[in-house]
């Protein structure tokens, strides 16, 4: 029970990450097994330095070799005077090898360096495999026992993985798809995510403008940490300090991202959103944003960053996926002495007229996620507010209000009352003398 009540996630509940295992041949004292990691999540990927993926041994299993991955420690192989293993632990914990890797250290979607994509944003990269070689389990379905405690890192704490679970061995078809194997026996683990396991502080905060209220609203002070505060997240170290972590700000986050509202057309409005990247340490590689507006149905035209509407359920229909364009934007580069990382987009939506308003901060997104982590949103009562006087503004090109149409004042209307009547008196005197 506990393990879907802390990782249930509203916005994709069927998300996950598979862990398949196929034992594709047996050896004398084991087997050789195709270990293949399938991201089925929309929004959350797993960034650098990568995933680490951990399980515990059911009996005395050890691993003689491994292609497209590594065990991060060895272990006590003393025992071993011939042939030493790659690995005796009993809890091995594996983590991909790094680009670049020798061809005949590689096996089929390998060597990434734990980098796995969500399946919106690149589902050709949104899987990880390597191959291993047990010994000392067991040849056959019946004496083979299956791993059991399987953790996955990516890269910090998060995921929940559950039993593994063996089902119908997989079948696999031949390049030129003329002949069909299987697998000799297969199991899977299921892994989620949960946000309540992941972090205790926030990565990330929003702030806030528009065109029609010179305020801009920060981010909540202190909404990732504090400065005087080493044990929260972001460190804000002094200016004598060479390897600073975030820039010192009042919110202390590492990334921030800013909401505003531009232009108001007759049938269209335009927002404009921007991605700052304060961290000193980390560029956020195939970053992506899920925003939560009601105005998403209606949304014409993006103009930087890839845009997916997500409809996790038939009530959420509000809910968009936004991230970088390949080779363009989809890196958000860490913060230097030569400024910060950033990235931006406007984006335009179609007014509804059952719904558009830009009253009680309804142009506003109600949540943001950054990688799959929720930012911290500004107070609903600081939100930038409408003049009561333009209920329904009209932006210059330089985003300023337009006044309202008024009428002319008393004055002006007296002035043209009597240069009217000047005229009529001049025509008439003009007409009376032609005719004497």
């Amino acid at each position: 029970m506990s393990f879907y009540l802390f990782s249930y996630d509203p916005l994709d509940p069927f998300g996950n990450i598979t862990i398949k295992w196929d034992v594709v041949s047996w050896t004398p004292d084991g087997y050789v097994a195709v270990v293949t990691m399938f991201n089925f999540q929309q929004f959350r990927h797993i960034q650098e330095p990568g995933w680490t993926l951990g399980w515990t041994w059911a009996k005395k299993e050890v691993i003689w070799s491994m292609v497209g991955a590594q065990t991060t420690e060895q272990g006590n192989c003393s025992k071993y005077k011939d042939y030493v293993p790659h690995s005796c632990m009993k809890n091995p914990k594996v983590v991909d090898l790094l680009p670049g890797t020798p061809y005949n250290q590689q096996i089929a979607n390998c060597c990434k360096g734990g980098l796995l994509s969500s399946l919106l944003q690149d589902p050709s990269n949104a899987a990880s495999s390597f191959q291993l070689s047990v010994g000392e389990s067991g040849s056959n379905n019946k004496t083979v026992r299956v791993p059991k405690n399987f953790t996955l890192e990516a890269p910090g704490p998060g995921y929940i993985c559950g039993p593994a679970k063996i089902v119908k061995p997989t079948k696999f078809i031949s390049a030129d798809g003329r002949r069909m194997t299987r697998a000799m026996m297969t199991w899977n683990v299921t892994c989620t995510y949960s946000q309540f396991l992941a972090q205790k502080t926030p990565a990330c905060c929003v702030s806030l403008s528009s065109f029609y209220n010179e305020t801009i609203v920060p981010c909540p002070s202190c909404s990732c940490g504090c400065k005087n505060n080493g044990s929260l997240s972001g460190s804000c170290l002094d200016k004598n300090n060479t390897a600073p972590l975030v820039q010192c700000t009042s919110h202390m986050c590492p990334v921030q991202v800013h909401w505003h509202l531009k232009l108001n057309d007759k049938g269209h409005w335009r927002a404009n959103v921007s991605v700052t990247n304060f961290n000193y340490r980390m560029n956020y590689t195939q970053w992506n944003m899920v925003v939560q507006h009601p105005n998403f149905v209606n949304m014409t035209q993006i103009f930087s960053f890839n845009y997916k509407l997500l409809a996790p359920s038939e009530y959420i229909n509000d809910t968009a996926m936004l991230w970088g364009i390949k080779r363009r934007n989809d890196n958000l580069l860490q913060a230097s002495q030569h400024g910060l990382g950033n990235v931006e987009s406007d984006i335009i939506f179609r007014k509804d007229s059952s719904t558009f308003t830009f009253e009680k901060g309804w142009a506003f997104p109600r949540r943001i996620y950054f990688n799959g982590d929720p930012c911290v949103m500004p107070s609903l009562d600081s939100y930038p507010y409408l003049p009561p006087d333009n209920s329904s503004p009209i932006t210059s090109s330089r985003n300023t209000i337009s006044p309202p149409a008024s009428s002319p004042n008393r004055s002006s209307r007296q002035e043209i009352l009597a240069f009217t009547l000047m005229i009529a008196l001049v025509s008439y005197l003009l007409f009376c003398f032609a005719y004497v």
